[in-house]
């Protein structure tokens, strides 16, 4: 028996109706890009948070170390003093410092000094009767560096005495 010859396909005719997609087509064609949005939203708010934490980190850290230089403004010790009031005038001039923060070292630096008059009228002490001893010197230029700081932070003038003083050797 001659062999019998391979059945040949025969052509089928496809006829594609044009329609417009359906919904779930057109969703499973943007969900790709939906996830990269997701993704891109998400990474965002992670990079805020952490930076917002990282924020808030060094103001609690910056108010420790004003804690630290508030009560060694106070402290009997004439040197000590002086090293509390320098270290109030460097936390007055960070940018961590708000208004609040620096209405509170205004107060410090006025219970240091014994200031309480009206602050456009305030300036550091000078005893022209007895010498300051050099402790003494040091505190009294330490107080008006921090004055002038905070006066130039906060926006008010400082008196001219003031000014001379914070710029004497410590």
């Amino acid at each position: 028996m001659p062999p019998t010859p391979a059945p040949t396909p025969v052509p089928v005719e496809v006829f594609l109706h044009p329609s417009p997609a359906e919904w779930w087509q057109i969703v499973a064609a943007l969900a790709p890009v939906a996830v990269l949005i997701a993704a891109a939203v998400g990474a965002f708010m992670a990079w805020q948070t952490l930076r917002q934490r990282a924020i808030a980190d060094d103001r609690a850290e910056w108010w420790k170390r004003t804690q630290w230089a508030l009560d060694s403004a106070l402290d009997r010790d004439e040197d000590t003093r002086a090293l509390g009031l320098a270290a109030l005038e460097v936390l007055a001039s960070s940018e961590l410092a708000r208004d609040e923060e620096l209405e509170l070292l205004d107060i410090a630096w006025k219970s240091v000094t014994g200031h309480e008059e009206h602050p456009a009228a305030q300036h550091i002490p000078v005893n022209a009767s007895s010498p300051a001893t050099a402790s003494q010197q040091r505190v009294q230029v330490a107080a008006a560096r921090l004055r002038v700081t905070l006066d130039r932070r906060l926006g008010r003038p400082t008196p001219d005495q003031t000014k001379a003083r914070a710029k004497e050797e410590l």
